[in-house]
C-alpha cells in the first residue's frame, strides 16, 4: 500500500470531502515552489519530447490535464502545474457569482473509486475570475502568443490554460445565451482554449442545452463573442458533453461540431446513472442526486470517444475524461481516439504523484 493510500483510507475519508478538498488545495498552492523542483523538473527530464501533443493549434507538453471542477476560481494554476499537469482547465465559471448548492454536496464512494458531487457551479463569477486571470496572464502570456512556449518538451513553465464556462443558476433558460456571452467576453482573452459546459447535472435545465437545436445558436453566440474579445487571435472553442447522451445524440453533437467549425469536444462529464455500483445501494440512495465521476465511467466515456472519432474524422480535437486511473486506462482512451486526456477523481484517490505516474507510463510507450 502506498503511503498516500494509507493516509487517504485512515485519515482523509474520516473528514467531510469538501473540507478535505479545500485543505488539500491550500497545501498544493503553498507547496508549488517545492513541487516544481521535486516533481516537475525530474519528470520532465525523463519524459522528453515523446509525449508532446499538438492540438487546437497549441503545443501541449503531454496529453494529461486536470479537468474543470478542481480549481473553480483560478487560484491554484501554478501549484497544479507543478504537480505535472500539462494543461489545467479552470471553472466552471458562471456569468454571476453563486454559492452553489447546500452542503454537504461532495461524497466519496470508496468501493467504486468514485465521487458524487452536486456542487452547483459554486464560483466567484466571471468578473472576479477575469481579474484573477489577468494578473496571472501578466506573468504567463497565452501559449499562442508565446514563442518560447512553442514546442515545449517538459512540464516546466505555465500549463496550457482552459477556461470552462456554464450557466448561472438563476438565469432563465431563454436568457442562457446572454449569460454565456457575458462570461465569454470577460474570460476568452485569458484562455488558451474555451469550453462551453452544457452537461453538468447540477444546474436545472442545463443539460437541455445539449439538444442540437439549442446548442447550435449557443455555440454560435459564444464563438462570435470570443472573436470580438480576442481580435488578435482565435481562441479554440470546445463543448463538454455528458455520458448519458444516447449514441444518436452523441453523433448529432459530432455533426454539429463539424458543421459549426467547433475546435473540439470534451467527453465526458459526470453521469446521473447509478448502474453497476459496488457500493451498498442504501448508501448510494442516502447520498442522493448529483453527478457521478470516477471508475464507473471508464467504459462509457471510452465508448463515447470512440463513437465521436469515428464520426468526426482525424482533425477535430477530442479530450477524453472520465474514469482514467491507470496508465492502461490512458492508453486505451488515446487508442479510442482521444488527443488529450483529463482527470479529476483519480487525482483525489491516487494522490499528488498520480499525474507524473501517468505521464511517465505513457512516455514508456
Amino acid at each position: 500500500m502506498k503511503p498516500y493510500d494509507l493516509l487517504f483510507d485512515q485519515a482523509l475519508t474520516r473528514v467531510d470531502a469538501e473540507r478535505i478538498h479545500h485543505a488539500a488545495f491550500r497545501a498544493i498552492r503553498a507547496a508549488a515552489p517545492v513541487t516544481s523542483r521535486l516533481i516537475s523538473a525530474p519528470t520532465a527530464s525523463r519524459v522528453g519530447a515523446s509525449v508532446r501533443v499538438d492540438a487546437l493549434g497549441l503545443s501541449f507538453p503531454h496529453p494529461l490535464g486536470l479537468a474543470a471542477g478542481f480549481d473553480k476560481n483560478a487560484v491554484g494554476i501554478d501549484g497544479l502545474a507543478a504537480l505535472g499537469f500539462g494543461h489545467v482547465e479552470i471553472g466552471t465559471v458562471t456569468g454571476e457569482a453563486q454559492p452553489g448548492n447546500p452542503q454537504p454536496r461532495l461524497f466519496r464512494l470508496k468501493a467504486d473509486r468514485a465521487i458524487v458531487n452536486r456542487m452547483g457551479f459554486n464560483n466567484d463569477g466571471a468578473e472576479v475570475v477575469a481579474k484573477r486571470l489577468a494578473a496571472w496572464r501578466s506573468r504567463n502570456p497565452p501559449v499562442a502568443e508565446a514563442a518560447s512556449h512553442h514546442g515545449r518538451t517538459s512540464f516546466l513553465g505555465p500549463p496550457v490554460l482552459g477556461v470552462n464556462i456554464g450557466k448561472t443558476k438563476v438565469v432563465p433558460e431563454d436568457e442562457a445565451v446572454r449569460d454565456y456571452e457575458k462570461s465569454t467576453g470577460l474570460l476568452a482573452r485569458h484562455a488558451d482554449y474555451l469550453v462551453v459546459n452544457v452537461s453538468s447535472p447540477n444546474t436545472p435545465g442545463l443539460r437541455d442545452l445539449q439538444a442540437v437545436e439549442k446548442l447550435e445558436p449557443l455555440l454560435a453566440a459564444v464563438r462570435r463573442r470570443a472573436d470580438e474579445a480576442t481580435p488578435d487571435r482565435r481562441v479554440p472553442l470546445l463543448v463538454k458533453i455528458a455520458p448519458d447522451l444516447s449514441d444518436d445524440d452523441v453523433l448529432a453533437v459530432a455533426d454539429l461540431a463539424l458543421a459549426s467549425g467547433l475546435d473540439g469536444i470534451i467527453a465526458t462529464n459526470t453521469t446521473i446513472s447509478r448502474d453497476g455500483l459496488a457500493s451498498p445501494a442504501a448508501a448510494v440512495e442516502e447520498i442522493g442526486a448529483g453527478g457521478l465521476s470516477g471508475q464507473p465511467l471508464t467504459q462509457r466515456s471510452e465508448d463515447v470517444v470512440r463513437l465521436l472519432r469515428g464520426r468526426v474524422g482525424p482533425d477535430l480535437t477530442l479530450v477524453g475524461v472520465g474514469g482514467i486511473t491507470t496508465v492502461d486506462d490512458a492508453r486505451r482512451r488515446l487508442a479510442a481516439g482521444a488527443d488529450l486526456l483529463q482527470g479529476y477523481t483519480a487525482f483525489v484517490y491516487e494522490g499528488p504523484l498520480w499525474p507524473q505516474r501517468i505521464v511517465r507510463g505513457l512516455a514508456r510507450g
